[in-house]
């Protein structure tokens, strides 16, 4: 019999509070995703291929709350360290749910405001399939930091007053939340390797973060 463990990491020395684990996906988690239509037949990377997370985030509210995310497999470990980087800087989450809980809608996970990752769907505006669809890319408080088109439009009305990229209130969460060039938040991203879309020229993506 094959046998599955999480890993969990601890770091009480560094982030007093902070901690994360890794788990395969179990036919509980598979349920979730299905019903949820995050996952089915024909997406791009196998079940067993993807991890699911546990991850403690700093909440809007400024208190501690259980998080969860479904990664690839290869960039797991590194997701946890950059969570943990994320709580340490004290960088707010708003929520951090399976976008499963939002029956697979892109648009109604963003309209809640939501950190995700995995969801097995296309590229915004193509055929081709997202970096989403195999695990390796993150969009963190999408409402606060928006895609914007090449024509400069905004789906989403919560996201008009973080068109302009500054904090024009830096001690309230939604603010703090705005994603920066050279913010600490970027630059635990970065350093491991992961794109930024506010660095696109032709979109501006703020909240995607992706691995190549």
């Amino acid at each position: 019999m094959k046998l599955f463990l999480a890993f969990t990491f601890f770091a009480p020395f560094l982030f007093a509070g902070y901690h994360a684990t890794i788990h395969p996906i179990d036919k509980h988690i598979e349920k979730r995703m299905r019903k949820g239509h995050s996952y089915r037949d024909g997406c791009p990377v196998p079940l067993r291929d993807l991890r699911y997370l546990n991850l403690t985030y700093r909440g809007f509210d400024g208190k501690d709350h259980p998080g969860e995310l479904i990664v690839h497999k290869s960039v797991a470990k590194e997701v946890t360290r950059i969570f943990g980087d994320l709580y340490k800087i004290n960088y707010p989450i708003r929520r951090m749910r399976l976008v499963s809980d939002y029956g697979g809608s892109d648009w109604k996970s963003i309209e809640a405001d939501n950190t995700s990752a995995f969801n097995c769907r296309p590229a915004t505006g193509s055929k081709k399939w997202s970096r989403h669809a195999f695990g390796k890319a993150i969009d963190l408080n999408p409402l606060e930091n928006p895609y914007v088109s090449r024509s400069g439009r905004i789906a989403h009305k919560a996201s008009l007053k973080f068109r302009k990229r500054k904090r024009k209130h830096p001690f309230k969460a939604e603010y703090r939340a705005v994603l920066l060039p050279g913010d600490s938040a970027v630059k635990a991203f970065k350093k491991r390797g992961w794109r930024w879309g506010g660095d696109w020229r032709t979109i501006k993506d703020y909240q995607h973060f992706d691995k190549r």
